[in-house]
């Protein structure tokens, strides 16, 4: 499970590790925090060479890159990280120590009480500015795709360029685009713009309703590995793509809207989602 954490506005890539039940976060990411260098891998890299010993508190994760790759990054856990602030000169370590702590703390309690998890989510989408209608939407949609991935999981699908194209297959299904196609129809250029976080009310309907027809697809006719689940996909897709066509042949105006939540006002971001205004 990736996430980005924000310290003081910066962006902080991390993973939550099952094995290890902790956090690693991205070494060039805190570093970048910490020291506003213009290059922080270049920083990092010259810390490695002239503490080398730093090298063992590193572990090398998957983390989405600039250009939306998956690609290796040194990560390291809290523990690992004080190790490595110790060595950088910044008048922020401390309050950087302080951030750390309560992440971790935040996590624990989050696996106690997942309950809390979605009251945190809750909690950061009414900050930005979203209605509590579409939050709730997107939390169910949240939800309602874990339960999706987690039955491609048990079903043999392993590998994360399948569960992509999985997706990818689904979405086009109900919508006639990609991901990456309705990331470009929205003109969300950032990596981190998750389209799902610029979608209207009905947008994310047709999305779960596509999601939640694969998963129940998938069990009536026990779909085994990656290819009958890549066929299943489609199926389930499609009958959500059949459902947003009536609509829009009933309604007289199309689902999939350009509109996007990237510049506006927080007032008028809660006033546009609420009335899904194109």
């Amino acid at each position: 499970m990736s996430a980005i954490k924000l310290f003081e506005s910066k962006r902080i890539r991390s993973i939550w590790v099952e094995a290890d039940q902790k956090y690693f976060f991205s070494v060039s990411d805190v570093v970048g925090a910490l020291t506003d260098s213009g290059d922080p891998k270049a920083y990092w890299r010259q810390l490695k060479k002239r503490e080398g010993e730093l090298v063992t508190v590193c572990h090398g994760l998957k983390l989405v890159s600039a250009d939306g790759k998956r690609r290796l990054e040194d990560c390291a856990h809290s523990e690992g990280l004080l190790r490595i602030i110790q060595s950088i000169p910044s008048p922020k370590a401390e309050p950087f120590k302080r951030w750390l702590a309560t992440v971790g703390y935040e996590r624990l309690e989050e696996i106690e009480n997942p309950e809390l998890a979605a009251q945190r989510m809750r909690a950061i989408y009414r900050a930005k500015g979203y209605s509590d209608e579409w939050i709730e939407k997107r939390v169910r949609g949240i939800a309602v795709r874990d339960e999706l991935t987690n039955e491609w999981n048990k079903r043999g699908v392993k590998e994360q360029r399948e569960y992509a194209i999985l997706t990818a297959e689904m979405s086009r299904a109900t919508f006639g685009m990609t991901p990456s196609e309705y990331r470009a129809f929205k003109a969300l250029d950032r990596p981190a713009d998750n389209v799902r976080d610029h979608m209207t009310d009905l947008e994310l309907i047709f999305t779960m309703l596509g999601e939640a027809s694969t998963t129940e697809i998938a069990r009536n006719v026990d779909a085994q590995g990656y290819p009958q689940n890549l066929e299943v996909a489609r199926e389930g897709g499609a009958v959500a793509g059949s459902a947003r066509e009536d609509l829009e042949k009933r309604s007289g105006r199309a689902v999939s809207t350009r509109q996007n939540f990237k510049e506006l006002p927080e007032r008028v971001v809660r006033k546009s989602l609420k009335k899904g205004t194109p």
